[in-house]
């Protein structure tokens, strides 16, 4: 007979699919990262790099790097250094906040804008291949799990007086 550590052993079964659900989705954001730097590589690119070029190509407006961060589940810092790189590379330009002096609304350049739209091309057809194994039902009940736990997760951090 398997013994349970103490922790397990305490643990409703809820609580134990949602250890489950989240050890899961450690492992499938060190994999989607490794396997997205491969995929946007051709391009000059990196999975870091991508995600922020999406952050503001999805958006629709221009947005500071605190924004961009909170949008990649990013810190700031993070998204600043890779906003510094893409500025380097004339993919992103920083325009005035009057809002805050200090913190800049990023935009795609031209260039920016025609790289993400290769690198979204790129994803589509990747995304067509695991919609083969991955039903729109089950991806759509993963989707709502996610964000039902990644609210909860926010509201606990940022509004409560435990801290994580």
């Amino acid at each position: 007979m398997k013994k349970e550590s103490a922790t397990f052993s305490k643990t409703s079964a809820g609580a134990s699919a949602v250890t489950q659900l989240t050890l899961t989705v450690f492992r499938l954001n060190g994999l989607l990262l490794h396997w997205g730097d491969r995929l946007v590589e051709p391009l000059g690119l990196t999975s870091a790099r991508w995600q922020i070029l999406g952050a503001i190509a999805l958006s629709g407006e221009p947005l500071t790097a605190p924004k961009i961060g909170e949008a990649m589940g990013v810190t700031r810092q993070g998204a600043q250094k890779q906003l510094n790189m893409l500025a380097e590379q004339d993919l992103v330009e920083a325009r005035p906040n009057p809002a805050h002096r200090r913190s800049p609304h990023y935009i795609l350049t031209p260039q920016g804008l025609a790289l993400y739209r290769q690198a979204d091309a790129l994803w589509a057809n990747q995304a067509v291949d695991l919609a083969k194994v991955l039903s729109s039902a089950q991806a759509s009940a993963a989707t709502q799990a996610l964000e039902s736990m990644l609210h909860q997760l926010q509201t606990a951090y940022f509004f409560s007086e435990r801290k994580l």
